[in-house]
């Protein structure tokens, strides 16, 4: 693959990279997104770093490497960028008809999910309803990511699952999702919603 936009295009298809132990190094798609993202058996970077210096510090017989501190240090010392969270890297096919429950759309939010979704996204649009914030947008090489947020007095009730299914009805393309392992009750709602995980990704803020 010549671009993170081809390789992501076919994990969208179902054909993510040979599980081979390689690794892939392909270009930014973007001045702003650089990063890791391990499939199984198969890591693909994205920088504009060369490629010779990605692989002098990447051992040949060491899967975990590039999602290590060490990998993942050096190449934040020599861009100047930050390191971000190691995320599950989820996937939903679209689904079709208006989503299950009504959604009012917002344009002036300032809620904190939605300054950090447009620091990383194009195009952000917002809802909100079930007692939470949906936010959609255009992030990695142009794929469509999601963000939720469940207000404290709804959380355990299934308002993030419904809002993540309900993205699935907004776009004609796949979603992605990035969640904190840790973030188990996220974790949960995604899966229920119908994400599969790909993968898990960093980027370098």
């Amino acid at each position: 693959m010549d671009s993170l936009t081809e390789l992501l295009a076919e994990v969208q298809r179902g054909r993510p990279p040979a599980a081979d132990g390689g690794v892939t190094i392909v270009p930014q798609p973007s001045p702003r997104d650089a990063g890791v993202i391990a499939f199984t058996a198969h890591t693909v970077v994205f920088t504009d770093l060369d490629p010779g210096w990605v692989r002098d510090r990447l051992p040949a017989d060491d899967l975990s490497a590039p999602l290590c501190p060490p990998f993942l240090q050096a190449m934040a010392d020599r861009t100047g960028r930050r390191i971000g969270n190691v995320d599950l890297l989820g996937l939903a096919t679209p689904l079709d008809g208006p989503p299950p429950v009504p959604l009012g759309e917002v344009t002036d939010s300032g809620h904190p999910r939605v300054a950090r979704a447009r620091r990383f996204r194009d195009a952000v649009r917002v809802w909100t309803g079930q007692g939470g914030l949906l936010a959609l947008g255009r992030g990695v090489a142009g794929r469509w990511e999601i963000a939720v947020e469940v207000e404290p007095g709804h959380r355990g009730r299934g308002a993030g699952r419904t809002l993540a299914t309900c993205a699935r009805h907004l776009v004609p393309e796949p979603v992605w999702t990035q969640v904190a392992p840790g973030n188990a009750a996220a974790v949960r709602a995604f899966l229920a919603a119908g994400y599969r995980p790909v993968g898990a990704e960093v980027l370098l803020a």
